[in-house]
């Protein structure tokens, strides 16, 4: 399983021109689930996510994490995260999930973290989105379950 995680001031994601969903300060995720993955690459996601700390301190270090600031997350679902192009130009996403079973995931992902009280906004799984954000930092993490970055 693979994230992009941005600290963000707001987010939101539009689907035919309606704001589907909505956050001010906290993470953007777009997740994105391999052909291999199974639970425990979900655990790792999700205890990564929530615990990243990236959020300033009153020491103006990034030192806090999601459930330190009460803040927020927009979850969408991004299959194109596993889009290979080692061989030539045009990715190949044939280690990304199938769709039933990359729902299945993102559906898991968003019930875990709102289970954990946290506000969680989601994307459209499979629609075409517009995702709207303003990224706090920079700061953007890159995460994968089975570790290879």
């Amino acid at each position: 399983m693979r994230a992009i995680v941005q600290r963000v001031t707001e987010a939101s994601v539009i689907v035919d021109g309606e704001i589907v969903g909505e956050i001010n300060q906290g993470l953007l995720v777009l997740l994105g689930v391999g052909d291999e993955d199974d639970d425990k690459d979900l655990e790792y996601i999700v205890d990564k996510v929530v615990g990243l700390r990236i959020f300033q301190d009153e020491n103006d270090k990034m030192n806090l994490s999601l459930v330190d600031i009460d803040g927020e997350l927009l979850v969408v679902s991004q299959f194109t995260l596993y889009g290979d192009v080692r061989k030539g130009k045009r990715p190949s996403f044939s280690t990304s999930a199938k769709p039933e079973i990359g729902n299945m995931y993102y559906e898991k992902f968003i019930e875990k973290t709102r289970d954990l009280g946290i506000k969680t906004e989601t994307g459209v799984f499979g629609a075409h989105m517009d995702v709207h954000l303003v990224n706090n930092g920079p700061v953007t993490i890159l995460l994968d379950s089975k570790k290879n970055f």
